[in-house]
Formats: structure tokens, sequence, C-alpha cells
């Protein structure tokens, strides 16, 4: 029998849609967050006796712990709206906080947070189960929420247990992203345009055969000793587990529904097979997820036909000054998480470059992907689908993961540190992400694991701490020019002409019930070298070359476990020590927070290589040993790393904040942005304050995130410099003044974006807001295309692009995702404009350019284009998507639980914040 029932969800969470396309939104990073009635937390009736929190730890992820639904139970959501059990019962509570932060207060953060204590009170419990018939776990699932509160005797029932909960709750997205981590998407669950975008993608970032995925495991057991053997244990009990519930469901006949609209199941029948996972299915799925949220780096040619395209301009000299100004790799007023003036060098620029392989001009071609296209995969939308995947993987621009604010003990009411943090992975349904709590022989956690990987929970809590994490992005991806000989599938390595190795993935579809795409193939091709996959074609100086690309995780997605182990041990992590070194053991770039009720702590995790001496990270160099990472070992792709005392880190600053800014001084990020302003300031700005007032509160702490979540930052931190160039003069022209009216009087209300009233779907200052999100594209470029010329503004739009406004359906992030702000032209803007109203600017451009540098002319320039978007209709604006009809402004910002499953919610309104967060406060310690 299915554990879950079905439940009737309130109207406005519905959206009709045509059932045949549920599975056809399998893209990245997008969104949701709308408005359901506040709910109610009960108060734990007694506190787990190793829970040092005192009630005051809480969480959220929407739209729900259950993410498997059954045939009858997708057809009822499908025809009638009604949701499983726990599918979407977080989802009003995550929405709602956008509305009701403002009248926020200790006792009611509650009504928008989930109680994150240990264990369940006794009448809050509503089911429990000895998974397995097994009497060593037990998993008990709370009445509110319906998470898994997995307890185990011994380790390995403790980790069956965590496996079986997480296919009872993620057992269809488990399946689709271990498919995914091969590349075979498409054949599993249909040709779907997004499908195939979604598959090409990671297959270009890691086209791993069976064999190097099972060396990954091999090696990562290999070098850690003890705690590597545990690992593979836990890891085997952790499948056994999910193989169990498989069993259990396809004889009892309530696996998820998908199994049977997919063919994979018949739904008569009940012929056909679910596949049991085996340990390689879970290094595909972690290289899923580490190339998604913690790889940093890549866009070294990018970098480099922006810079030709300056020093074509300019001349060398002057071009690469002026290339360096926008790349701001160290800008002395970009917002900083370790900001006590600390250096940690990494990345910057050298004296004298050396080894640089910069292509002949014109020369540079992307190596294709695919192949042998038939049917729908021949497509001009298919061919469109592989041109836009491509452009996601290559750039430098990964998608954000944030955000983290933590405040030390000294300046808090209570004299205990405060955290409100968490990771924003996008919105979809089933929600990559599931809560549990795990309790057993060495594991003592409660928080958020990625699906099929949640034999640890990775990020979350402990019995006396909580810890957190935000992309970092600093670079351990290199672009390398290896040399070709004979043909173009061999290459120089160390003098030798070395064939190049061809990997391949065949992948063919037909209709189904669950995607109706007609039947195409193709076949992904991706050659490798030693120096890591092929990824461009070009010229250097005449010479053939291929140019690869080469990271530090790459054969190594399995190393980190290691490290999320010892942050789920309370014997390891007893101290703000304790938790760098296990964030040490992590290879994925991230920043990695931490309180407990004394401390508060910070580490940048990530395998940094050591460079040779005088190589720029940020273009490609030759394929030669001078040039190589240091000790590299082609074989093992291991090398020396920058020792831990290298990363930004810190123990007990006053605050920390992150939203994928700048990690320290002098410490460069591989993509570009980090100047004068960025998303960080929104944090910075209000947690300065209230760290500079004292009595910080976990209230005052969540609401500084939320009103940040609600920001512009275009109009919060650079429309009122526009303004008054604008404002030097008398406004004569109507139209502009009218807009300049408008758009103050948003500035002065705040400058967010926030409905009416509660569910309205209509944004106060609707025209202001319209105006901005013409206005700056067309300002943009009024302002830099003329002096920068076409071809060097289009190559820096390249590397960065110029706006990720709330619905704009471009930038990495794409549309309905919450995420933006991201990457944009705002600290371009704000420095150039400074410069021309005569105003200090420290790292300044190259050059002035709005007017050429005359105020004036800014002025006409920055006038004349507000004419132009004051004059746009809000359906020329907002011209629809598969979403929302034309001009509606609300839908084109909201959020999107994008379905990778058979379960649909509704849209909630736009937010800029973690998809799971945590509310902490300790009172006590061990």
């Amino acid at each position: 029998m299915p554990r879950r029932t079905p439940r009737t969800t309130l109207d406005r969470l519905r959206t009709s849609r045509r059932f045949a396309g549920f599975l056809k939104t399998a893209s990245i990073c997008v969104l949701v967050a709308g408005l359901l009635s506040p709910l109610t937390q009960t108060a734990a009736a007694a506190t787990a006796s190793n829970d040092y929190c005192g009630g005051q730890c809480s969480d959220i992820l929407p739209p729900g712990e259950n993410g498997n639904a059954t045939l009858a139970q997708i057809l009822l959501n499908q025809a009638f709206g009604t949701q499983p059990s726990h599918a979407e019962d977080q989802l009003g509570p995550y929405a709602g906080l956008a509305s009701g932060y403002s009248g926020l207060t200790d006792s009611t953060i509650g009504n928008f947070f989930n109680d994150a204590s240990f264990g369940v009170p006794s009448d809050q419990v509503a089911s429990t189960e000895k998974p397995g018939g097994r009497g060593d776990v037990t998993i008990v699932r709370d009445k509110k929420t319906g998470v898994p509160h997995i307890t185990g005797s011994t380790r390995y029932g403790t980790e069956y247990g965590a496996g079986y909960a997480a296919a009872e709750d993620r057992l269809w997205l488990m399946d689709v992203f271990r498919h995914v981590g091969r590349g075979q998407l498409t054949s599993f669950a249909g040709g779907a345009a997004a499908n195939q975008g979604l598959e090409q993608e990671f297959y270009r970032n890691a086209p791993y055969t069976e064999a190097d995925l099972q060396a990954q495991i091999d090696n990562a057991v290999a070098k850690s000793g003890a705690r590597g053997q545990q690992a593979l244990a836990d890891v085997k009990a952790y499948l056994d587990g999910v193989n169990a519930y498989i069993d259990a469901s396809d004889s009892g006949r309530y696996f998820p529904g998908e199994y049977d609209l997919t063919g994979h199941k018949d739904p008569i029948t009940n012929a056909g097979t679910i596949e049991h996972f085996k340990v390689t299915d879970l290094v595909a799925l972690a290289s899923v997820i580490g190339s998604l949220f913690g790889s940093g780096g890549g866009g070294e040619v990018n970098n480099a036909l922006s810079l030709l395209a300056a020093q074509q301009k300019y001349g060398v000299e002057e071009g690469t000054r002026v290339w360096e100004s926008f790349r701001e790799r160290n800008d002395p007023e970009a917002v900083l998480t370790v900001h006590d003036g600390t250096s940690f060098p990494y990345g910057t620029k050298p004296a004298d470059a050396q080894g640089e392989a910069l292509p002949d001009a014109g020369s540079v071609a992307q190596e294709p992907l695919v192949y042998d296209r038939t049917g729908s995969a021949a497509t001009a939308a298919a061919r469109s689908t592989s041109a836009n995947a491509a452009r996601t993987t290559l750039g430098s621009a990964k998608r954000g993961m944030s955000n983290a604010l933590v405040v030390s003990g000294k300046y808090t009411a209570s004299g205990h540190p405060i955290a409100v943090f968490g990771p924003q992975t996008g919105y979809f349904a089933p929600q990559l992400l599931m809560l549990q709590e795990i309790q057993g022989p060495g594991i003592s956690a409660r928080g958020a694991s990625f699906a099929g990987l949640s034999m640890y929970v990775e990020l979350g809590r402990g019995q006396d701490y909580s810890w957190s994490a935000t992309t970092s992005g600093q670079d351990i991806i290199d672009t390398y020019a290896v040399e070709l000989c004979q043909d173009d599938y061999h290459y120089l390595y160390h003098g030798t002409c070395t064939a190049m190795d061809k990997v391949e993935q065949k992948n063919s579809w037909s209709p189904t019930t669950a995607d109706s795409t007609p039947a195409g193939s193709y076949t992904m091709r991706v050659w490798r070298t030693k120096y890591g996959p092929v990824e461009y074609r070009a010229t250097v100086g005449g010479k053939k070359v291929a140019y690869t690309t080469l990271r530090s995780s790459y054969l190594h997605e399995a190393d980190s476990i290691i490290g999320f182990q010892m942050l789920n041990d309370p014997d390891y992590v007893k101290g703000p020590k304790d938790f760098q070194s296990a964030a040490q053991h992590i290879n994925y770039t991230f920043n990695w927070f931490y309180a407990d009720s004394q401390h508060t702590a910070y580490y940048n995790s990530g395998d940094n290589p050591v460079r040779a001496s005088g190589v720029d990270a940020e273009f490609p160099v030759w394929a030669q040993p001078a040039y190589e990472w240091r000790n590299w070992d082609p074989a093992t792709n291991t090398a020396d790393y920058t020792p831990a005392s290298a990363h930004p880190n810190s123990v007990d600053q006053d605050y920390y904040i992150s939203w994928n800014n700048k990690q320290a001084k002098d410490y460069t990020t591989s993509s570009w942005g980090d100047g004068s302003v960025h998303r960080g300031n929104l944090l910075q700005d209000r947690v300065k304050k209230l760290v500079a007032a004292g009595g910080v509160t976990r209230t005052k702490l969540v609401q500084a995130m939320a009103d940040a979540a609600l920001a512009d930052l275009r109009a919060e931190d650079v429309l009122p410099k526009l303004l008054k160039v604008i404002n030097s003069s008398p406004v004569t022209d109507s139209t502009a003044a009218a807009a300049v009216g408008k758009l103050q009087a948003w500035v002065s209300a705040g400058a967010k974006r926030t409905e009416t009233s509660a569910g309205s779907k209509t944004y106060r200052d609707a025209d202001a807001i319209r105006i901005l999100d013409a206005w700056w594209p067309l300002l943009v470029k009024a302002e830099f295309e003329p002096g920068l010329g076409s071809d060097l503004y289009s190559a820096i739009t390249d590397d960065i692009p110029v706006d990720e406004a709330p619905s704009a359906g471009h930038g990495p992030t794409g549309s309905h995702a919450g995420s933006s702000f991201q990457y944009g032209w705002w600290s371009y803007v704000d420095k150039d404009i400074r410069a021309v109203l005569g105003e200090n600017v420290q790292g300044g451009l190259a050059e002035k350019y709005c007017g050429g540098g005359s105020l004036g002319a800014c002025r006409d320039a920055l006038i004349g284009t507000l004419d132009q978007a004051a004059g746009m209709t809000a359906a020329q604006v907002y011209p629809g998507d598969d979403q929302c009809s034309a001009g509606d402004q609300w839908c084109a910002d909201s959020i999107v639980q994008r379905t990778l499953g058979g379960i649909k919610h509704g849209k909630i309104s736009w937010q800029n914040r973690p998809t799971f967060q945590q509310v902490v406060e300790y009172t006590s310690h061990r």
C-alpha cells in the first residue's frame, strides 16, 4: 500500500496545463514561491537529550517532502489539482514570508519555517515503520511535514533506513538524475528539448565511462583509510535500502507513476522493470550536483576573445588595461565575506604572464557534441537547444547557490550566535533536495540532502551546531591548448603524438504518455585528452590546436563524501576548527558557514590547483610541462593544491554575509561581476546596520534576509545615481519627467518588487518596475557601446550578461527561477556614472563611457533611452512564455516549481532567497 493519500490544495495554487508536457520542463535551476495561509508550528513536547538548540532551530524546503506519487495520484493531480499528502505543505509557509516578514516575531517564525528540533513528539507521530522488516532501524514521520526521522541501533541499519526513506520520497527523481549523470536522460524519460539540453550540458562536463565511475569509488576509498571504508559500507547499506523499497513498491504496485507514464512499467499487467541502483549510480548523481553547484572556473576562451577585441580596438597595452578594468579581478569596492582585511591571494594577475595561447583572430570554433541526428533530434529547435546547453556549460558564469547571514553572539540579544542561511538550488517538483533526520552510531544530524546522495545530511544541523554553504566560484578549471599532430584527433603530449580517446553515448526515444516528442536519436561524442575534454578548435600562431578544459574535481566527484561524513559525526565536530577541518575534505567550490552557541566560522572549500609560475588562470595556456599544474599526474588527475591556510577562512568575525560574492581580499573568482555593486551588498548593508545597533534577534536577521529578497538591486544601489545625472538639470520632457517621478517614488518606498497585498498578483509601483525593466538594457547599451564599439561591447556581454532581473529569460539561471541579480552590468554603470558625476571611484573603469565623459551628453543619453523605455507597453517588456501571457508582470517574475515528475504546483510571488533555509540560535553546547 502507498503510505500517502491524496488531499485537495487551495485553488489559487493550481495551474491548468497539458498533461503530456509534465516532463518537458526538466531544465536547470528554475523556480517557485506563492501564498498559502501560514501554518502554526506545534511546539515539541520535549527536547531530545542530544539537542542543544532549545527549540530555536528551524528550516523550510518547498514544495514538500513527498516527491513520489502513484499513477492514480498523478492522474488526480492533473485532472483536479489534488495533491498527495505532504507534496506541497511547505510551499505556503515559504511563500508567505514575502508578505509576512514585516510583522514577524520570534514566536511566529514557526508560521514560515518548520521546527527543526531532533525527534518527533509522541502526539505528532504520523507513522512508524521498520523498513524491510528490520529490527535495527525505525523511520518515524511527523504529522506536519512528513519528514523522515531515521533512528538506527546499528550503522548498517541506519544507512539502510536512509536509503529506504530516500526512495520513498524521491525514487523517480533519483532515477532521472542517475540517467542525467550518464548522459542517458532522453532514452529514459523522453526526447523533449529540455531533456536533450540537460543531458548534453552534463555530458560535456563529465563524459565518464562506467570504468571511470568505478575508479572514482576505488580511489576515494583507497586514499581515505578507515573513513573511506566506512563511507563505502554506508553507501552499500544505503543502496540496499533503496533497492528494498524498489522491490516492495513494485510488488505492492505503489511505485512512482512516472514509470507507467514513460513506458517502463505496464499499468495493467505491471510488466517491466525498475532497475536496482548500484554504487556507480551515486557517482553519476554526484557528478551532476558537483558540476551544477560546485565547480568554479572555465570561460578562458571567452576571456581571450574579449581581450583580443579590446586589443584590436585600443592596441595591446591600452586594450589590456580596458579589459582588466571590466574584469574587476580584485576590485577595492567589492563586498567581501572575510571583511577584516586579511589577504588570501589566489588567481591574481601575474607580473609577466607565461605560456599564454591566445587564438588567432576568427579561428575559434566550438567542438560539436551531437552527431548523427535523426527524427525530432534533427529539428531547428533541437539544434537551438544544443547551442544553449553549450553556452551554459562553457561560460564562467555559474548558477548561484546561496545565501548566508551569520552574526556573532557579541552582537545578539541573547549573546549566542544567530544564522539564517541556505542554498539557492532552484525550484523543482519534486525538489532536488529532501529533508531528513538521521540518528545512529556515528551520525546525528537533521537537514537537507540531494536526492540519491542522502546517506548523510549535506546541509543542516548536528547536536549543537549548524552548517550551510553557498557557491564560491573560485577557479579550479583551466583551459589548455593542445597542439594537434597527424590529424584532428591526435595531439602532442610531452613531445609524443598521442591519440585522443573517443567517448560516445547513443540515445534514442519514442513518444510516451508522459512525453509526446516524436521519435528521434543522436550520438553524443566527446574527444578526451590527458588535459581533459576538447571544447574548442582554433589556431594559435598558425598552429592547429584543440582547447581542452581540465578541472581539479574531474574524476574526483566521489571524494567529497568524507567531508560530509565528518560533518554528520558528533564525535568529530565539536567546534569551529573541527568544522573547518571537515570542510577541507570537500573538493567542490563552496563557501561553508558554521554556528553553535558560542562561535561562528567560515571556510572556502575546493581543490585549488597550484599553477606554474607566471600562468594567468584567466586565459588558455599551452599544454606543455612548463605550464601544467605543479606535480600534476594525468593518470589520476591529481596535483599540488593550495594549503587550507591559503583558503579564505575565519572564526568569530563580527558577522559574515555571502551571496556568491567575492570571498576575501586578493582572492579572485572565475566569474565576472565582483565590483562595487553586487547582490551581496543587499545583505551587507542590512546586516552591518543590525550589528552596529546590537541586540540582533532571529526575527531581525530573518527580516534582513527577507527584505533583501524582495529588493531590486539596480533600483536600490544604482538608480539613485542615474536619477542624480538626469536631475542635474530641470527635466523638461514630459514623458521623461513622469517616468522620473515614478522611479523616484519607488526608490523612496524602498525599491522592492512586492505585491499590493498578499495574493493580489499585482505589484506596488508596477509602472516604475516596468520602466526600469525596459530601461536597463537600453541605458547600458547607450552608455557603453559608443565608447567600446559594437565588437568589444558584444564580446564583454558574452563574459557577463547585461541584466538578470527576475523576469529575464537570459543569464545562467533562466526564467521563473527566483535567483536574480547575480550577474549584470550594475557595477560598471555605478562606477561610470559616479566618474561622470565627478565622485570618488576606487578601481574605476579605464575610461568614462556615458556621454564620452560629458555630464550633459550622458544626461541626454539617459533621458533618450528613458523616453523609449517609458513608451514600451507591458506586453513588450514582458512578452509572455509557456507560463505567462504577454504583459503579466507579476507572472513574468513569479517562481515556478518546474516539473521533473507528474505532480504540478502553482506559481508563487517572486523572492530572491535560498530554496532550503535554516534559522538557528543554539542555547547551549556539549
